[in-house]
């Protein structure tokens, strides 16, 4: 049963971390503005564009990504005023064991960590999309985003190279399609230019010619001026950049990760670090509330912010090791799965080495 003593450490908590998130996307927001402030001046942004398309979607992912922090500090926060109020005392006093006194704080870091997986794996990705379609109209400078020589396999015994590309025209040339049958080209596919309409979603090429390979070695011809094709892939895959891969649900990025596996992308392994971190982030609100109850429960002479500046130490360093494996992970030095886990893993043995040390 939850009573009176969860009820209030739950308020507490909850309220306190309400309070904090507050002033973070405050700050967030003026910093923020500051910053791209000549991006939305130069490209004429409505203000009502920027406040719903890109800040009501941009703060939730950065507050989400960092909730962890901003929970460990709430906890040191309103446990050290209770201790140094003596309310702590008093309870454990009163015949309350530690490991009940926990439990309101575990109790509500279950219900933030379910809170968060929810965010990260399905809402956050469906507003990033929002968000990231208007950084490409007014904060990426797109149309000068060129790339050449793109080798990719856009399926199953299916080879796609193309010499140039540009995004601002979508046009590109020098392509080339190779379908193989096994280990056998089956067909060859050339064009001098290509062109992409956005609109009908294909593909349009130029001065092609197309060599079908037949069984008794010959070679049928097609050539042609002009043709329509659904080419499976589109041009934003050219640029695509690698914090994009947060608009992606966990369904789609699963399904994502499979067609960069196929096409032997070589950022794979930053997909799949970004896939496990989604899972192992939550498992840190557990983490860090113990160390936050441990590191502020016992009254000390330096009274809040002596805490406070200890649990402020304590996130800097957890975040510094959070990025210090993701790297990592994402270069593929380590096994993303368990770089991700590894900070966890560190935490934990910090927090199970608090938990026996602290007076209770």
């Amino acid at each position: 049963m939850i009573k009176k003593l969860d009820w209030y450490i739950i308020k507490k908590f909850l309220l306190t971390f309400v309070v904090t998130l507050s002033l973070f996307i405050i700050i967030i927001i003026v910093f923020d503005v500051s910053e791209k402030l000549d991006d939305f001046l130069k490209k004429e942004a409505p203000v009502s564009e920027i406040m719903l398309n890109y800040y009501l979607n941009y703060v939730p992912f950065f507050l989400n990504l960092f909730s962890p922090v901003f929970i460990f500090i709430s906890v040191i926060f309103f446990t050290s005023k209770l201790a140094s109020r003596s309310e702590i005392v008093a309870t454990l006093s009163a015949g309350v064991s530690y490991n009940r006194f926990l439990r309101p704080y575990l109790m509500t870091a279950f219900l933030l960590a379910i809170v968060s997986f929810v965010l990260n794996a399905y809402v956050i990705p469906h507003s990033d999309k929002i968000r990231l379609k208007f950084e490409n109209k007014y904060i990426r400078n797109t149309k000068e985003d060129y790339t050449n020589n793109v080798h990719s396999q856009i399926l199953p015994n299916t080879y796609f190279y193309m010499e140039y590309f540009g995004y601002g025209d979508s046009m590109g040339g020098g392509v080339s399609l190779e379908v193989y049958d096994k280990l056998k080209l089956k067909s060859k596919l050339y064009a001098k230019r290509i062109s992409f309409n956005h609109k009908l979603n294909k593909w349009h090429l130029e001065e092609y010619l197309i060599r079908d390979y037949r069984k008794d070695g010959s070679q049928k011809i097609t050539r042609g001026r002009a043709m329509d094709t659904l080419i499976p892939f589109n041009p934003s895959d050219f640029f695509r950049h690698n914090d994009d891969v947060q608009s992606l649900d966990i369904f789609e990025l699963n399904d994502f990760i499979e067609k960069e596996r196929m096409k032997g992308t070589e950022n794979l392994n930053y997909y799949i670090t970004d896939k496990y971190r989604r899972y192992s982030s939550p498992f840190s609100t557990f983490i860090l509330t113990v160390i936050g109850v441990c590191v502020s429960s016992k009254k000390s002479r330096g009274g809040v912010g002596l805490n406070l500046g200890i649990g402020i130490f304590l996130s800097f360093i957890y975040l510094f090791v959070i990025q210090y494996f993701h790297t990592y992970g994402n270069t593929g030095r380590i096994y993303p799965l368990i770089a991700v886990w590894i900070p966890n893993l560190i935490f934990a043995g910090v927090a199970y080495y608090l938990y026996r040390k602290v007076q209770k």
